[in-house]
């Protein structure tokens, strides 16, 4: 009973996701961080407030309506995703190309009806429908094909 239980839990997926796990609220609270001690003050000095919007309220008809909660909210969700955005995502994406072996294209050589350029493996040209047979330039497996 217990051993399958002990397997389920042992299994790399849920170790590797249980990981990630911890490590995105690990990276969560210094992001959050990040912005509410740099990039909020920065955006009140650029607005003339004190970068705090919770207490901003209006009041239409005698109920008050407390957007400022909403504002802060906002603010905080754009420059968190613009601080994993710009701090996270681009770098690994320009990483992963980076390191990315380049696709080999397949060898091509030209059919000896229409000259197009046909993939040399083919055993059957896709321009002119010309069935391809051995001859100078055109692998060995093409000619068993035909």
């Amino acid at each position: 009973m217990f051993k399958g239980f002990r397997s389920f839990l042992l299994r790399g997926n849920v170790v590797d996701l249980a990981v990630g796990i911890v490590i995105g609220a690990a990276f969560t609270a210094v992001v959050t961080g990040f912005v509410t001690a740099f990039l909020t003050p920065l955006i009140g000095v650029a607005t003339g407030a004190v970068g705090d919007f919770s207490h901003e309220s209006f009041t239409v008809a005698g109920t008050t309506f407390p957007y400022g909660a909403f504002l802060n909210a906002l603010i905080s969700f754009v420059l968190v995703a613009a601080v994993i955005y710009f701090g996270v995502v681009l770098p690994v994406t320009r990483l992963h190309t980076r390191f990315e072996a380049p696709k080999a294209e397949p060898a091509k050589t030209d059919c000896p009806q229409c000259l197009s350029r046909i993939p040399a493996a083919a055993s059957r040209c896709a321009f002119c429908t010309t069935e391809v047979v051995a001859q100078p330039g055109f692998p060995a497996q093409a000619a068993q094909r035909g």
